[in-house]
């Protein structure tokens, strides 16, 4: 006899407020946090109590960056050179592909639609950036 398999077939949602942002940003992040590459990098960083404060920060910049709510104050261009020095200068592209793989699947995961799209387009955007301010703000060795 075969098996059957149920799949429940419903329309996803669209990221539409902060409470969708904040489920985004809180999700994506807890995967960060367990991840191999990444984990270790952001629990270095943050400690277990800085973690709901950062998560509210994350969560006023993407309502920033998706629905132009002029809510987020900070510099993620330094707080990346700033990461980025204190692991010696060894930040690189595959610590960004690996953060987007995430924030697509994070997002296909829990949402569609337009918003949805602007969210990945805006971090693809943002990953090339920070990686490009990352890297030209590095000392230079003169060999």
């Amino acid at each position: 006899m075969i098996g059957l398999v149920r799949i429940k077939l419903y329309k996803m949602k669209e990221i539409q407020n902060r409470e969708d942002v904040f489920l985004l940003v809180s999700t994506f992040y807890a995967s960060i946090q367990k991840d191999e590459l990444l984990g270790p990098i952001f629990n270095s960083h943050l400690s277990e109590k800085q973690w709901p404060i950062h998560l509210e920060k994350l969560t006023d910049f993407w309502m920033t960056a998706l629905f132009g709510v002029a809510c987020f104050k900070g510099n993620p261009g330094q707080a990346h050179r700033d990461v980025d020095k204190n692991l010696n200068y060894t930040v690189d592209q595959v610590h960004f592909g690996k953060w987007l793989k995430l924030w697509f699947s994070t997002i296909d995961t829990l949402y569609q639609g337009e918003i949805a799209q602007r969210a990945k387009d805006a971090a693809r955007k943002m990953a090339t950036s920070q990686y490009l301010s990352i890297w030209r703000n590095r000392p230079h060795q003169n060999n």
